[in-house]
């Protein structure tokens, strides 16, 4: 408490000082990132090529913007030991008027990070933060993902020690409001993770997170089971109506719920290294994590809603994510290549039965190129191949009749299969003309893009869109086939 009351201190203290300051010492500095795009889909889709980054970031991302203010409350003079003290706020979305359904509702944005920062607080060349402690050790950038990441959702302290080669990071929060929302139940989250760099050409790190969710007697938002629940019943919705088959007219002795712990956590790993011929640097990260279950869902019947706790139903998921991206320069300031792969697997030992995005794995490679007719016109060309497979069974509709086929061409009247197969395949083609102001770079920014993108998949109509799903008698706009898309773009992307 001592040391939180010391960081506050400092901040309040420190405001008034600082604008007597030299006139050349700027306080505030705003910087951000936004990209936006019109993309008219003249198929029925929503302005995306595909479903989601697993086929690459271009094109198949909507808008965003992020906006990021730093305010320097307490200024250390240059080559000395005295404290300091930064604010740091970051808001972003994605809602842009003209560019996405909300056009522009402000309410699509969230205040993503705010912390404070203080150095040379009782410990040299130690940072600590008090707030949103989300960190990762690098970006995948072809897929725009931060797969080695830690303490996303979690509000608290961390230290960071960066010393020389060293960057050693511990950190303690709550992850609750996060997981839970309004239902909120207290998730202690502790971890943190160590980084060495050699010199320009290697970098290693380990870390992980522990999160642990308590008992508490009588909370309804703490963890909780439903005895007596079987997964089946469960994934089909029937717990109540089999229970009341067993038991007429006994609802209100449905089962109490007992309350139990939650668990989860994370280990993460990257490695980069470079400067290896025309290999300009490639980053290697790795997760592992068991997933936090789920707490609480909910059926009616004849009227009355049923609370159904299931943390024991989905305490076995666990996921391993690996992503690699290799940057290459091919000719310098003519030609880069970047290539990346990503794998990941996901497996819930609760669930023998049911296609789920818990029991699937995936994996998938994009390679981009640009090539610079002159400083500032480029080539860009882009080409992506996923493989998605369900585990439990049939969770892609390839066809137009599907819905009623599963397995072997049975119907599954129950719902259990979704679809025809087990697989999507996709692949997908992207190239056009990039206007980049400030020079040569795969990710120089900013960036003005006009691109074509074809992609072709197995599932049919593999895209978000507004088609009718059913083949139902009263659907007045029929259904059919559909395994092209097609998509022309006008882009702006920017950091500033």
């Amino acid at each position: 408490m001592k040391l939180l009351s010391l960081i506050a201190l400092v901040a309040a203290l420190s405001m008034p000082a600082v604008a007597h300051a030299e006139a050349n010492q700027q306080r505030v500095s705003v910087g951000g990132y936004f990209r936006a795009m019109a993309r008219p889909d003249f198929q029925g889709g929503f302005g995306t090529l595909g479903y989601w980054n697993l086929y690459g970031r271009l094109l198949n991302e909507a808008p965003w913007a992020g906006l990021e203010l730093r305010i320097r409350l307490l200024e250390a003079q240059p080559g000395t030991s005295d404290p300091w003290t930064v604010a740091h706020f970051r808001i972003e979305g994605g809602a842009i008027q003209g560019g996405e359904p909300t056009n522009g509702k402000l309410g699509e944005f969230r205040l993503a990070q705010a912390f404070v920062e203080a150095g040379n607080v009782l410990v040299p060349d130690v940072t600590w933060r008090l707030g949103t402690l989300w960190m990762w050790m690098g970006d995948l950038g072809l897929y725009d993902m931060q797969v080695a990441q830690l303490f996303f959702g979690t509000l608290g302290l961390s230290a960071r020690l960066d010393k020389g080669p060293i960057e050693l990071l511990v950190g303690v929060g709550d992850s609750g409001f996060l997981q839970r929302g309004t239902r909120y139940s207290p998730l202690l989250t502790g971890g943190g993770y160590l980084r060495l760099r050699a010199p320009k050409h290697l970098e290693v790190g380990l870390g992980g997170q522990f999160q642990f969710e308590p008992k508490v007697q009588g909370n309804r938002f703490a963890p909780h089971n439903t005895p007596g629940v079987g997964y089946e019943d469960w994934v089909r919705g029937e717990v109540v109506e089999n229970f009341l088959d067993l038991n007429p007219g006994q609802a209100d002795f449905f089962p109490d719920p007992v309350p139990t712990t939650n668990a989860s956590g994370r280990a993460i790993g990257y490695l980069g290294f470079g400067q290896l011929g025309p290999l300009q640097w490639n980053n290697f990260f790795a997760r592992f994590e068991l997933a936090h279950p789920d707490n609480v869902t909910t059926e009616t019947n004849n009227g009355d809603d049923f609370d159904i706790y299931v943390a024991d139903l989905t305490d076995q998921r666990f996921v391993l994510t690996l992503g690699n991206e290799a940057q290459f320069q091919l000719v310098p300031q003519r030609w880069d290549l970047n290539w990346g792969v990503l794998y990941g697997n996901h497996w819930d030992l609760d669930n023998d039965l049911a296609p789920s995005d818990h029991d699937r794995w995936y994996i998938s490679t994009v390679l981009r190129t640009q090539v610079y007719l002159t400083r500032t016109v480029h080539v860009l060309l882009e080409g992506s191949g996923a493989r998605e497979h369900s585990r439990n069974g049939n969770a892609f509709r390839n066809h137009g009749d599907s819905i009623f086929a599963s397995s072997e061409g049975r119907a599954d009247s129950r719902g259990l299969e979704w679809g025809d197969s087990s697989d999507r395949w996709t692949v997908q083609g992207k190239g056009g003309f990039v206007l980049n102001p400030l020079g040569p770079g795969i990710y120089t920014r900013p960036s003005i893009r006009v691109l074509y993108g074809i992609q072709y998949s197995t599932q049919n109509q593999a895209w978000g869109n507004s088609f009718v799903q059913d083949l139902s008698q009263f659907n007045d706009f029929g259904a059919f086939e559909s395994h092209l898309h097609h998509v022309i773009a006008l882009e702006a992307e920017a950091w500033f």
